[in-house]
């Protein structure tokens, strides 16, 4: 496979089967890359570190041992970048927040790991809100991250950075994670494909072995990934993936590559019944029409306890979040944004205020998960909007408390795949008369990454991939 002649363009398996094949070096690809990065980032504030020298000495490595014959691996050559929330030894695991500037970790996650051993590069880390606290990304630490299609509106967050850097060409695959949509709300943002999987199918950032993390966290958060194509994010899965012996909730199980199962998707429009944008309207219009020519049934759908499933994540949520990040409990203080934030939001959410209010939500998560299960053993995905409304200008969420306190509301689909732990892929259906991107969202049982795969991959066939772009 030959690469594009502008290397930052190809895809990773372009740029892995081209280095692995000698038709370009690791060398090359990480200049091309490191060349688009001083090119872009300062028009969008995406990476926070750039690893120049380290990623060039990498590469050099990488060579040598294609030079000896040697296998580097199945991403060799590959540029990536991190969240900042995720813990790679290059530099420290800020969270986005001042006080952990200089928390250079012992250990490099897992996915990370599982990355490096592959051959793939680290170029950079992707910027975030302080502790993920914002469906945007902005900190006092690093700055804004701008969506590259429009400058004046918000990428999404809060794996923002990331999304950013893989929209603009300057890294081919990014890493983050999401707990409430945090890795397809950015996708969706900036043009992207984002990958949350299955709950445990990726060995947590970070292990929970040193010291208690709040247990929505444990239960809705998990690490994935973005990247321009979705059989780039099928690639990378497949090798990160599996129990790692530190997280003790992660597990292994086959990743299929392809689906032979039953082709029915259904169509999930205004589950809410607010209304439907005409732009969700017609992305959810591409999505049905690429897989109805793919040979997929379609059929309108409504999973049933959604209104459940948003609110006990609501609810759990907002409980554990906002007593865990408290702005005066930090010093130094959380970032303006994030501490406004949470400011705002708090006084106009419902929290849960007893023990037996807080375990009957989680009691009930289980009722709410066997009726997803019933539904979607008649329907293998479930294909509906990651945000309800368009990308909203930057600090649009900063308004007032009731703004602040309802902005979940835009994401609610987002919230019940995350609080039901499944797997969910962000791809791309176009772009609308405003110039910003368009996408659906493809869901999958638990377990079953592989069907949400396929269904995406159709998708983008008929749909297209919409970056890199260069910031507008």
């Amino acid at each position: 496979m030959t690469p594009p002649p502008e290397l930052w363009r190809a895809s990773a398996a372009e740029i892995a089967d081209a280095v692995r094949a000698s038709v370009v070096s690791a060398s090359e690809v990480v200049a091309a890359h490191l060349a688009r990065i001083h090119e872009v980032n300062p028009l969008v504030g995406a990476l926070t570190t750039v690893f120049d020298d380290r990623a060039r000495d990498r590469a050099r490595r990488i060579d040598a041992r294609l030079a000896r014959g040697e296998d580097p691996g199945p991403l060799a050559g590959v540029p990536f970048s991190v969240k900042e929330n995720i813990d790679l030894t290059w530099s420290a695991t800020t969270h986005g927040w001042r006080g952990a500037r200089a928390a250079v970790p012992a250990d490099d996650a897992t996915v990370v790991a599982r990355m490096l051993a592959a051959g793939a590069i680290p170029l950079g880390r992707g910027n975030m809100p302080d502790f993920g606290m914002r469906w945007e990304t902005e900190n006092d630490l690093f700055g804004r991250t701008r969506n590259p299609w429009s400058a004046a509106h918000s990428p999404g967050g809060s794996s923002g950075g990331d999304a950013v850097a893989v929209a603009t060409g300057m890294v081919a695959v990014g890493l983050g994670n999401d707990y409430g949509g945090s890795l397809r709300v950015p996708a969706n943002a900036v043009g992207v494909t984002g990958f949350r999987p299955t709950g445990g199918r990726l060995a947590s950032s970070t292990a929970h072995r040193t010291e208690p993390v709040p247990l929505s966290i444990q239960q809705f958060s998990t690490a994935g990934i973005l990247t321009r194509h979705v059989g780039d994010t099928d690639l990378v899965f497949g090798i990160v993936h599996g129990a790692d012996g530190r997280d003790p909730f992660a597990v292994t199980r086959p990743h299929p590559r392809g689906y032979d199962g039953p082709r029915r998707a259904a169509i999930l429009r205004d589950p809410f019944g607010d209304g439907e944008s005409d732009e969700n309207a017609a992305a959810l219009d591409a999505a049905a029409e690429s897989l109805g020519r793919a040979g997929w049934e379609l059929v309108e759908g409504h999973p049933p306890r959604l209104d459940e499933a948003v609110t006990g994540w609501r609810l759990l949520s907002t409980t554990e979040m906002q007593n865990a990040y408290e702005p005066s409990r930090w010093d130094p203080p959380l970032g303006r944004g994030a501490g406004r934030f949470l400011e705002l939001a708090g006084g106009a959410q419902t929290h849960l205020d007893t023990v037996e209010e807080y375990a009957a939500v989680w009691a009930r998560r289980a009722v709410v998960a066997a009726a997803w299960q019933d539904f979607v053993r008649e329907h293998p995905v479930l294909i509906g909007a990651v945000s309800e409304t368009r990308p909203p200008l930057a600090d649009a969420d900063l308004a007032d408390a009731e703004t602040a306190g309802s902005w979940w509301r835009r994401y609610r689909l987002s919230v019940a795949v995350n609080y039901l732990a499944l797997p969910a892929i962000a791809v791309p259906t176009g772009r609308a008369a405003d110039g910003l991107p368009t996408g659906v969202q493809a869901i999958s049982d638990a377990g079953a990454d592989h069907v949400a795969f396929a269904a995406a991959r159709d998708i983008e066939a008929a749909c297209g991939v919409q970056t890199p772009v260069t910031p507008r």
